[in-house]
């Protein structure tokens, strides 16, 4: 057998060999399960784990952008009119928010955790400083003592607003961004903490929430199931609220919206719960992107969240009390936080019925700037980019006893909306990046042993057709006889040429000499 023989049969060997076992390892998927299983195992909320230091120390920055809306025409307001708004921000403030007290439960399968938040004021990224820029907005805690005047009888109230003027206080004020914000001394709820010292004398959107916390979380850490990885277990010693209307409002569905389970599937809804909003939201999948060279899944809430019940039954348990339904796009949580009618929505009312947008003037909805979304990189579960953007708004109305109020027409009023964002920074990124590559590269190898096999069956056919072509040409070159006649040099002409009788017809052969 000669050495072309044995390259081909070794070639065609290796080539089978390769074929068979890539074939089988590509039906078996033996390489994915393998990472698969490895996630599965190593994204949990353990000490051991490597996300258990990311999730208790996040490094992504954070960022929250205040924008709020301006009053232009309050005393047409007043009279009946239609209000006009003008939105100034934002004011951005860079948030920290480390976990604290971890402690682990139940043999690893649960952690407790606190979640404090601080801000930071972030200059070059606002558009003024709060300290100075002064806005009109509505006067929230003049709303809440009139909404809670609605208990009392009709002939308290008169002498409650007379009460509220002679103090020079308005329905619309007018304060800073910071105090608006942070908080102030407001005089009418210095009254009544003389009164009723439990009613804090100060008012601020955000005031007390510096430095604090949102409530106490177990979460589950994911050793018992993947799919548990980060889900809420209980939220201030709750498995479920008691503000809503049925059971399926009531629950605590998902995560905080910090970490999800590996292997996300982009047919599968994503629950996160709010507690600024006191209920749980999913959130769909949108569409593939990407964000610093990472491929990630964007989720979304869908239109069917904060939609009328009428449109979806699901959320009538929103509605408090039962039956007393606001429409689509707006959700009031006052049942959850006493004083005044808050009510939320996404920014400028975006998915809202219209009629809450033409309600006011200066409001322009559109998805680029008020969608909420979420960028997941669904192997790891990992958040690679988030947007959060919520409303915050005020039920204005008639109120019987404050004159104030008898010419305006019902109105769900915008105060300010913010944009909470946080992208991947750039040396996670690189990590994240790098990982991925390496389970790209482990997942595929069947598939590269499956190529190299054909590319093997590639070179056996060529080596196989060159050594039939060689074959071929050495049967066409075969001996052939000149002469069947004896060998008579007598009978020759004495100047012919000799014969030598049969020989090779390639062959060269030497002339004789005459």
């Amino acid at each position: 057998m000669t050495r072309r023989s044995c390259a081909i049969y070794a070639t065609g060997i290796v080539c089978a060999h390769l074929l068979i076992v890539g074939i089988a390892l590509v039906v078996a998927q033996v390489f994915q399960t393998m990472i698969n299983s490895r996630l599965k195992k190593e994204i949990t909320l353990t000490e051991r784990s490597q996300v258990f230091e990311s999730w208790k120390n996040p490094p992504p920055p954070v960022y929250m952008e205040y924008y709020f809306f301006n009053v232009t025409n309050p005393e047409e307001f007043l009279a009946g009119g239609k209000a006009s708004v003008k939105q100034i921000g934002p004011y951005t403030y860079r948030e920290y928010r480390p976990r604290e007290n971890v402690t682990f439960l139940e043999n690893g399968t649960k952690v407790y955790a606190l979640n404090p938040k601080s801000f930071v004021f972030v200059p070059e990224k606002s558009a003024g400083d709060p300290e100075v820029d002064i806005i009109r907005t509505v006067n929230i805690p003049y709303v809440a003592v009139m909404n809670e005047m609605n208990s009392y009888s009709f002939y308290v109230r008169p002498m409650v607003s007379m009460y509220i003027t002679s103090l020079g206080v308005e329905i619309f004020m007018t304060r800073t961004v910071h105090e608006i914000l942070w908080g102030f001394k407001d005089p009418l709820l210095s009254k009544l903490h003389r009164l009723k010292p439990e009613v804090d004398e100060y008012f601020g959107l955000m005031w007390k929430k510096n430095g604090t916390h949102e409530g106490e979380f177990v979460f589950h850490t994911g050793e018992e199931n993947y799919l548990d990885y980060g889900k809420i277990d209980t939220w201030n010693g709750l498995r479920k609220m008691s503000w809503w209307s049925s059971n399926q409002s009531n629950m605590i569905n998902g995560t905080d919206g910090a970490v999800f389970h590996p292997l996300i599937d982009r047919n599968e809804l994503l629950y996160i719960f709010a507690a600024d909003l006191c209920r749980s939201i999913h959130l769909a999948y949108v569409e593939d992107v990407e964000v610093k060279g990472i491929q990630a899944y964007r989720f979304a809430p869908p239109n069917d969240v904060l939609m009328n019940p009428k449109e979806n039954p699901t959320n009538a348990g929103f509605c408090v009390p039962a039956g007393e339904c606001l429409g689509t796009g707006v959700l009031k949580v006052s049942v959850c936080r006493e004083g005044a009618p808050i009510v939320v929505s996404f920014p400028h009312f975006y998915q809202a019925d219209p009629a809450y947008i033409n309600a006011v003037d200066g409001l322009n909805p559109n998805k680029e700037e008020h969608e909420t979304y979420l960028d997941l990189q669904p192997t790891t579960g990992v958040p690679i980019r988030a947007c959060k953007r919520a409303q915050l708004n005020i039920i204005l109305k008639r109120v019987p006893g404050f004159p104030k109020t008898k010419f305006i027409n019902e109105t769900i009023f915008p105060i300010m909306f913010v944009n909470e964002t946080a992208t991947i920074d750039d040396d996670s990124a690189s990590q994240m990046r790098t990982l991925l590559l390496i389970v790209t590269l482990v997942s595929n190898f069947p598939l590269l042993i499956v190529g190299l096999g054909i590319i093997l069956l590639l070179v056996l056919v060529v080596l196989f057709c060159r050594n039939r072509q060689k074959k071929t040409a050495k049967d066409d070159t075969a001996y052939t006889q000149v002469s069947d006649k004896p060998d008579d040099s007598s009978e020759k002409p004495a100047n012919q040429p000799m014969k030598n009788g049969s020989y090779i017809a390639m062959s060269p052969v030497e002339a004789q000499k005459c």
